[in-house]
């Protein structure tokens, strides 16, 4: 049986990358605001955080925006970073509601590790929020625990990490 979805690497810059990294920073940025101020983001707020925090680092040659699409229509994405020549870091990890519960983000993830061991890496490390428990239980189900904290991001909580297996010679 064919699986309906499918993964493959997409420039940051496209019309299609924009939309789908606008709707991540919807996502996570309502959660927040709801949680912290009881309301959802404004187009203006939304505007902002993607001026301060541009995804332009998914790019080559250190970085990769990975999309997923189910049965053609793209349903998710997830970016990589190179850290240095030992780590990269998972960013943007993303599927649309109304394909959660499929498969797609487990997919998105071995595809980011498959990239991350092409580049020679040997671990992936992430930053992502307490109130983000689907997430951190998907990160955990596939081998990542907790690490020390790592990088000065404003909203980050809980630090994970991943040792990589080496690809087969």
């Amino acid at each position: 049986m064919t699986t309906p979805w499918t993964v493959a690497p997409q420039p940051v810059g496209s019309p299609e990358s924009a939309e789908l990294l606008r709707e991540y920073l919807i996502d996570v940025a309502d959660r927040w605001y709801v949680l912290y101020e009881g309301r959802t983001t404004t187009p203006d707020e939304i505007e902002r955080h993607l001026a301060e925090d541009p995804s332009d680092d998914l790019a080559p040659p250190d970085g990769v925006l990975l999309v997923a699409r189910y049965g053609g229509e793209q349903a998710g994405c997830v970016g990589l970073r190179r850290l240095d020549g030992r780590t990269a870091e998972l960013k943007r990890m993303y599927v649309r509601a109304s394909r959660r519960g499929l498969g797609g983000a487990a997919l998105l993830l071995n595809a980011a590790e498959e990239a991350a061991r092409a580049w020679g890496v040997e671990r992936i490390v992430l930053d992502t929020r307490q109130d983000l428990v689907e997430a951190r239980a998907l990160y955990a189900r596939h081998g990542f625990a907790e690490i020390p904290r790592y990088g000065n991001s404003p909203y980050a909580e809980v630090w994970m990490g991943k040792q990589l297996a080496a690809l087969p010679r």
